[in-house]
């Protein structure tokens, strides 16, 4: 039986459809929004109408009838802590997007899915949230009471890449103990035991390795210092640790491509601001072997930045006596999120229930 499904992934500069018929895309649109049309907009959610309207002009360009989908997946947004699936957008889940403290693009993902599915009259979900959190108790502690360890990162593609190496591999997900280290504009590096991501660092926060656009795990002493010094606001300081910190606050670039290319022309810093992430992603896999008491089935490598042979070769150098090495280059949420959907409509998966 054949179905239809839409995956909607609204970002901070773009709005990405996807219509999939089974696990094959149809067509896919990416519509960028310039900083001036973002700049509009006081909050996430006064965008919302005009991203929907978007959409739906879309989708009547492509002479789609959404009455055809059998169901609209969004991307999740940043919710209270659940474990990892396929949520049905409820009330519950809207009011927490709506209102959480922590807004960004994302939360608007299953919010337009739910009006869409309505008019489509079919249901709306969202799959994997970054505040995926299937944490071991102990992987929670830090060493302030005030200050428990919460995981928020990359899920979507985390777990997407994983179940397809397991794929490729004939094998279960749910089967292996694997380390995937997603590498963009922030990093996450995951332990996943038997289907469940047990320890994992903060890449909405820039803790964990260097990144482009991520601090990576400050000196505690000296962050203390730097957050007292009467220099920096506090939204300065959390711009430094997420969003300005890493590479681009020693390079003033996050483009790893330029990076590099003035690394090859001679440019110290640059050379070594790419061994100093490469060097941090190591340690981080290195740790993540630790807690899986070196029972790892394998150690993947994702997102953008796996695109780049340097940076993978340097890394697997690192770490390739703990277990195989395997890169998979970029990363496709559409397309993890129209599988997400499949699952849940060929009975694969339990729809789970956000409350």
């Amino acid at each position: 039986m054949d179905f239809n499904i839409l995956a909607i992934n609204p970002g901070s500069t773009s709005t990405k459809i996807a219509v999939f018929r089974n696990e094959e895309p149809i067509w896919c649109l990416t519509i960028r929004h310039s900083a001036d049309e973002i700049a509009r907009f006081e909050t996430v959610w006064e965008q919302l109408e005009w991203r929907l309207g978007m959409i739906l002009d879309a989708l009547r360009s492509k002479h789609e009838d959404i009455r055809c989908f059998s169901a609209v997946v969004g991307r999740g947004g940043l919710l209270k802590p659940v474990e990892g699936g396929v949520y049905e957008v409820n009330d519950a889940m809207e009011y927490d997007l709506r209102n959480g403290k922590m807004q960004h693009a994302a939360n608007l993902g299953g919010v337009i899915a739910r009006k869409i599915a309505e008019q489509a009259g079919t249901k709306a979900y969202i799959a994997d949230p970054p505040i995926v959190d299937e944490l071991q108790e102990v992987a929670r502690i830090t060493g302030l009471k005030e200050l428990p360890h919460t995981p928020v990162f990359h899920t979507l593609n985390h777990k997407a890449i994983a179940r397809l190496y397991a794929n490729t591999n004939g094998c279960r997900y749910d089967d292996l103990n694997l380390i995937v280290a997603h590498m963009g504009g922030g990093i996450s590096v995951g332990a996943h035991r038997k289907g469940r991501v047990v320890d994992v660092n903060n890449a909405y926060d820039g803790s964990g390795p260097i990144a482009p656009e991520r601090a990576g795990t400050l000196p505690a002493g000296q962050l203390a210092e730097l957050c007292f010094s009467g220099r920096y606001t506090l939204g300065e300081v959390k711009k430094m640790c997420c969003g300005r910190g890493g590479i681009v606050n020693h390079l003033g670039t996050n483009s790893i491509i330029e990076v590099e290319a003035r690394a090859k022309n001679g440019d110290r810093d640059a050379r070594m601001m790419l061994d100093a992430m490469c060097y941090t992603v190591g340690k981080s896999i290195g740790a993540m072997a630790a807690v899986l008491k070196g029972d790892v089935d394998a150690i993947i490598l994702t997102g953008g930045l796996a695109n780049n042979a340097d940076l993978t070769d340097r890394i697997t150098e690192m770490c390739s006596f703990i277990a195989p090495v395997q890169v998979y280059p970029g990363e496709d949420e559409m397309q993890a999120l129209a599988e997400s959907g499949l699952m849940v409509l060929r009975g694969e998966t339990e729809v789970k229930t956000y409350r």
